[in-house]
């Protein structure tokens, strides 16, 4: 059976050509009773628009800004390099990003990025920042304006974005856990946690996740408090090897954010990486090469590809006015070991 097309909707309707282009498009100047009358056609014939073929015969581009950190992350590299390829494999679908850099430990420094993004020259914006108060309230600006909003990788779940393109990570903590608790065995002893910041909604719901499943099921082990880096590296090292140096029956370290460079650093010259659990986050070159070192133990990442095309994917939707695909946008928890490292 042929697809419907406007020909069809305008027939059932019973109106021109014309007005099913004006009320598909959203234009002015179609009365309340002729709209749901086209409304009710599309319906009736189960009508699925093709925004592509929509969108190049009007012309319309897409366009977003990924408002990512700025600094030293191997991550957030990654990230940068899978979008330039999405972009590139969908040139011919109209979409255009820029990445707008923000130093995400100030927010204000976010707070100026985001106000800077007008609805003139943007349809959307994919956000990673830690959920301030300030950065809700320039979310907010961004909705009233009229932009679509998406967080990534770290959620704004009071913000009112749009939508969330990461994992779960309430799941990805417990999943560490899991793997902490069965790495260490049955002796006694501390796990210390670190990341980035505790501002961001991802390290409170990893570090909710590590605690549950410790108390659940690893109770011999005491978890120490975070340690926060607050995007300064050389005071990760120190407060690390401090760590590392003052609790000898340290079984251990598990790290939930950027910031694997330093940690390494520091286990390396307190001369207990090698007996050490070291569990962190984000497969990179580094964390690739700590696998294959025996000082890492195990990554638990997402595919940055799939996270940055389900941004623009959902960014698109929330243009066009079209549903989500939610099973495609959900992005796996992944476990990386030496032995099954992608080559």
């Amino acid at each position: 059976m042929a697809k419907p097309t406007v020909h069809d909707i305008a027939r059932e309707a019973g109106v021109s050509l014309a007005t099913v282009d004006r009320v598909l498009n959203g234009r002015p100047g179609v009365r309340a009773n002729t709209i749901e009358r086209v409304n009710d056609a599309v319906r009736s014939l189960g009508y699925v628009r093709d925004t592509y073929a929509a969108n190049l015969a009007r012309k319309t581009q897409y366009r977003f800004a990924f408002v990512l950190p700025d600094g030293d992350s191997q991550f957030v590299d990654t990230l940068k390099l899978a979008l330039k390829e999405a972009m590139a494999a969908q040139l011919a679908d109209r979409v255009f990003v820029k990445v707008v850099p923000v130093q995400v430990q100030d927010p204000h420094s976010v707070v100026r990025a985001l106000n800077s993004l007008s609805a003139e020259h943007y349809d959307g914006v994919a956000i990673m920042a830690p959920e301030t108060p300030q950065v809700r309230d320039a979310v907010a600006r961004l909705k009233e304006a009229g932009l679509s909003v998406v967080a990534l990788v770290s959620d704004l779940p009071t913000s009112g974005r749009d939508h969330f393109v990461g994992i779960n990570n309430l799941s990805a903590g417990r999943t560490a856990g899991d793997l902490m608790g069965r790495f260490v065995g049955a002796i006694p002893g501390k796990v210390l946690i670190v990341t980035n910041s505790m501002l961001s909604r991802d390290s409170i719901e990893r570090r909710l996740g590590f605690d549950e499943v410790m108390s659940e099921r690893f109770d011999h082990l005491t978890i120490l408090p975070t340690i926060e880096s607050r995007g300064d590296p050389a005071r990760m090292e120190a407060i690390l090897l401090k760590a590392a140096l003052a609790h000898p029956d340290l079984r251990g370290v598990y790290s939930m954010g950027p910031g694997n460079r330093p940690l390494i650093g520091a286990l390396r010259r307190s001369g207990r990486i090698a007996e050490l659990t070291v569990i962190v986050h984000e497969l990179t070159p580094l964390t690739h090469q700590g696998l294959i070192d025996y000082e890492v133990d195990a990554v638990i990442t997402q595919n940055v590809g799939h996270l940055v095309r389900s941004a623009m994917r959902v960014l698109r939707a929330k243009c066009d006015g079209v549903a989500i695909y939610e099973a495609q946008e959900r992005i796996r928890i992944d476990i990386v070991l030496k032995e099954n490292l992608p080559t």
